[in-house]
């Protein structure tokens, strides 16, 4: 699983505003889910079949010495013809893929498609000439309510088909040092998950999967986060169907500017969202946004000071982080957008087509903890990276 210990350096810095999110609320259960009470050892025999154990290797060519990678992680069946379901930081950019099923079968498995932005990854394995594939049941993650009971099933440590158990402790939970672009609400949960849970699924008390495990903070006592399955059900078709997700790509880094910031530093600065790095090649660069070159650390948070600071996007005015995320979550692939710039001390007028958004080096932490359950974050004011 991801830790947020280890090495995502580029995510401690920015959040990403190369993508855009889309809110996933979780509103308060119906008085009927209280009726579904299945005991843990029903829900373990049931749903225990259905999950997996992934190992992955990566070679670095770049590398002259530990080139060789090994991963390991969980995921679940979610279908008889082999889909399974696990998290973008165990199986994308894997030299190989193979899964252990619960019979111990070994067999190859195929990526299928992966976001890792959203942490989410299918992978598909051979069908089974005799029988049939045991899945589990996708749930409604939007009925999850702060209390219920959780078990989570996985491979922690590389110990097979291991359940552990706890309560949901929050909902909506956005975790404060993530890039703008990982903003989805996560299920936040005491249920003990470990290294090797990463992909695993977080089931409800009636065994169906509303979350699939993410990350930790280490140095917390039994602080998990799951990735909402209804989310997961929203992007899967786009998964299966291109391999990846569709986003468009302003091609910049930044965080907002308010009247807080603009008091402190006595400068003359504007309300608005300030660019602090463009990305090379990007439509930003070729339209000559400009990022900033001056660093300074405010409350223990770095800040480049000197680039634009961009006061409106196409007929949004930049007021808020709220009006940043509704501004993007606008933006179409091959649309014009129009920004409003305040450059030393003038507007100017910046318009470009949107391109889809590449793969980016940063899109893969070293691992994944909030860590993902193998990677690095720290806590921090809120980013931006598009």
């Amino acid at each position: 699983m991801l830790n947020l210990k280890k090495d995502i350096p580029s995510i401690t810095a920015w959040f990403y505003l190369s993508f855009l999110v889309v809110p996933f609320l979780c509103p308060a259960a119906n008085a009927a889910d209280d009726a579904c009470k299945i005991s843990a050892t029903k829900i373990y025999e049931t749903a225990a079949p259905a999950v997996v154990f992934i190992t992955a290797t990566t070679i670095n060519p770049y590398r002259l010495s530990d080139r060789v990678e090994h991963i390991v992680g969980s995921g679940f069946i979610i279908d008889a013809e082999g889909l399974i379901l696990t998290n973008s930081h165990v199986a994308f950019g894997r030299q190989s893929l193979t899964v252990k099923l619960d019979d111990g079968t070994v067999l190859p498995a195929r990526l299928l498609g992966a976001d890792p932005l959203f942490d989410i990854a299918v992978l598909q394995i051979p069908k089974p000439s005799k029988g049939q594939l045991p899945t589990v049941k996708l749930g409604d993650s939007d009925h999850t309510r702060a209390g219920e009971e959780m078990l989570a099933l996985g491979n922690p440590l590389g110990l097979d088909q291991t359940l552990t158990r706890g309560i949901v402790s929050a909902l909506n939970r956005v975790l404060p040092a993530t890039f703008f672009s990982l903003q989805e609400p996560m299920i936040q949960v005491d249920t003990p998950i470990n290294h090797g849970n990463s992909g695993g699924p977080l089931l409800n008390r009636c065994g169906e999967v509303v979350g699939i495990t993410t990350a930790i903070v280490p140095d917390a006592q039994n602080i998990g986060f799951a990735i909402p399955i209804n989310l997961v059900k929203s992007v899967l078709p786009d998964l299966l169907k291109q391999g990846h997700l569709i986003r468009p790509w302003l091609g910049f880094h930044g965080q907002f500017i308010g009247a807080d910031l603009q008091s402190l530093l006595r400068l003359p600065l504007t309300t608005g969202l300030l660019v602090e790095v463009v990305e090379p090649g990007s439509p930003a660069e070729q339209a000559q946004i400009q990022g900033g070159g001056l660093e300074m650390t405010i409350d223990g948070n770095d800040v480049l000071l000197g680039g634009d600071i961009i006061t409106k996007l196409n007929n949004t005015a930049l007021t808020s982080e709220e009006a940043i995320g509704k501004a993007l979550n606008e933006l179409k692939v091959g649309a014009e957008v129009n920004l409003t710039i305040f450059r030393e001390g003038k507007e100017v007028q910046v318009k470009y087509i949107l391109p889809e958004r590449p793969f980016l080096p940063g899109d893969v932490p070293g691992g994944t903890s909030y860590v993902p359950l193998n990677g690095k974050r720290a806590f921090g004011n809120t980013h931006f990276r598009f």
